[in-house]
């Protein structure tokens, strides 16, 4: 059977080799004649995955000592709330960038808890480039700066870390949810790193959060035990039953990540990856990409058809060649092809060869 290359932005592609792991050890794991699915996750078996997760995560990115790495559930919309809820610290602003629907969403989730000044948006070109940092106006009295570092349905991402003066002593907040572990990460440039996994760290379930210590402990009143940073950090992320499954998967993730080479290895077939859809995009006007250049994703690439009759089409004739789930958002249209981490080449290449293929057919 010709294999299927799924392009879904979420839940997303895996690793062949991680599915494969988890399909061996479904019964069994090493021996304990349990499945992961089945151990309590307070069992020595389970705190054993779960540390070894931890420490494959922090060896990866090189995350600093004074960070608590949190596995929570509720997806990246849960921390649209527990962000503002920890870190207002007694403030009552936030300052959000707004270069999409995620961050639209972020920044509607925090209007209940704080006064929300929007330093910076594209929505004046339908979300479609990063405003510059020189044109920002932040607010020096706000709690923290939120930005949506890759923005899934627009396909727009930030190349580049946002610079905050250090002295005001506001730090800075990015929801990673469909580029982290994409490239190499400077954790100590950020007070708190949040991502739902389904995207490109494991399956749907988890959320991963990345927390300078110091931010910690001071939640506004009323906030829900649940909620509450400083009760996950404390319990190392055991205070409830943690999504334990999807913990394991992603760990296995982070095992591949690491076989890999790393994330400067991975930044750089990300790269090329992207670089063969985009100058195949660029270099004909049947297929046409809205995002400005230097702000394109390497995560996830919009783009439309000439004759949007010909949509149909398209996805029909790419389903039958085995490429799947490129339908574009049904608030923008066109079609996204989402090129994750466990997205091999040789589907990126089947994936342009397919496109021009169509393109000379219906020109």
């Amino acid at each position: 059977m010709d294999p299927i290359y799924n392009f879904s932005a979420g839940p997303a592609v895996l690793p062949k080799e991680v599915l494969q792991q988890a399909r061996d050890e479904m019964l069994d794991w090493h021996g304990s004649g349990m499945s992961v699915m089945e151990m309590s996750h307070r069992g020595k078996e389970f705190m054993a995955i779960a540390e070894k997760t931890e420490s494959d995560l922090r060896d990866l990115v090189g995350i600093p000592q004074n960070y608590k790495v949190l596995f929570l559930q509720g997806g990246a919309s849960s921390q649209f709330s527990m962000v503002p809820m920890n870190l207002l610290r007694g403030k009552n602003k936030a300052n959000y960038i707004n270069t999409g629907q995620w961050s639209t969403k972020a920044i509607e989730e925090a209007s209940r808890y704080c006064a929300i000044n929007v330093a910076a948006s594209s929505e004046d070109a339908n979300f479609t480039y990063i405003p510059p940092q020189d044109q920002w106006h932040l607010d020096p009295e706000a709690a923290y700066v939120h930005y949506t570092s890759n923005e899934t349905i627009g396909g727009v991402e930030f190349h580049w870390i946002p610079e905050i003066a250090a002295e005001n002593n506001i730090p800075l907040v990015a929801d990673m949810s469909s580029n982290i572990l994409s490239r190499p990460l400077d954790v100590t440039r950020f007070g708190l790193i949040y991502a739902g996994a389904q995207k490109n760290l494991g399956p749907a379930g988890l959320t991963l959060v990345i927390v300078r210590e110091d931010l910690l402990g001071m939640p506004i009143a009323g906030t829900p035990t649940l909620y509450d940073y400083q009760i996950h950090a404390n319990n190392d992320s055991m205070y409830n039953t943690p999504p334990t499954y999807a913990m394991y998967i992603t760990g296995l993730v982070f095992a591949w990540l690491k076989k890999q080479g790393g994330l400067a290895v991975m930044e750089k077939i990300n790269i090329t990856k992207a670089n063969l859809l985009y100058d195949l995009l660029d270099n004909t006007d049947f297929y046409h990409c809205p995002v400005t250049q230097s702000d394109r994703s390497r995560m996830n690439v919009p783009f439309t058809l000439r004759n949007p009759q010909l949509d149909g089409e398209f996805l029909k004739q790419a389903e039958i060649s085995g490429l799947i789930q490129l339908k574009g958002h049904r608030s923008v249209g066109g079609m996204r092809a989402s090129i994750y981490n466990a997205m091999p080449m040789e589907g990126v290449a089947k994936l342009a060869i397919f496109m021009k293929e169509f393109a000379s057919q219906h020109a």
